[in-house]
């Protein structure tokens, strides 16, 4: 007989066993646990809402084979592209879009677009402004060149160091 790994289950009716037991030791932590959790969840459904909308959309629109030809060995720079592009106009907290990568990777997604999407996100487009406010408009301009091609550089390094072999510059 094997072990199984603890599951999605498992963690949730750990955790509610662990607030009902902390419900009857402090019901005051209790309900202020239940308030942070209410406006983090709050925060978090419409990104997810978004989300969930986009991959909807990209389960009826993009097929496996459009998948590969668009993010896949032979994108080149129409790849490189959208996973900048797409990393940088993304918002919200980043483990909201792990499932919509994860989902484009197993349509064939390169390990290098997945890395470049997910560096580029520190790109933040609403904070440019301040970006421009406080530090002024060449160090900002730096900066933001510097992310997209650290972007491109880090994508290139996961794919080798994941055994991509594609040579496929950006």
């Amino acid at each position: 007989m094997t072990a199984q790994a603890p599951s999605g289950k498992h963690f949730l009716a750990l955790l509610t066993i662990f607030y009902l037991g902390l419900a009857a030791v402090d019901f005051d932590l209790f309900l202020r646990a239940l308030s942070v959790f209410a406006k983090l969840l709050s925060s978090v459904l419409p990104v997810l809402a978004l989300v969930l909308v986009i991959m909807s959309l990209l389960n009826l629109a993009i097929r496996p084979g459009m998948a590969k030809r668009m993010l896949g060995k032979g994108s080149g720079l129409k790849g490189w592209t959208f996973a900048l592009v797409g990393g940088v106009i993304s918002s919200g907290p980043i483990y909201v879009w792990y499932p919509l990568i994860a989902d484009l990777r197993e349509k064939g997604m390169r390990d290098s677009l997945v890395a470049a999407f997910l560096y580029s996100r520190a790109v933040k487009i609403p904070m440019i402004p301040l970006m421009v406010y406080y530090f002024g408009w060449n160090f900002t301009l730096l900066l933001t060149f510097y992310l997209i091609i650290f972007s491109v550089l880090n994508g290139l390094v996961v794919e080798r160091l994941a055994g991509g072999e594609d040579g496929s510059e950006p």
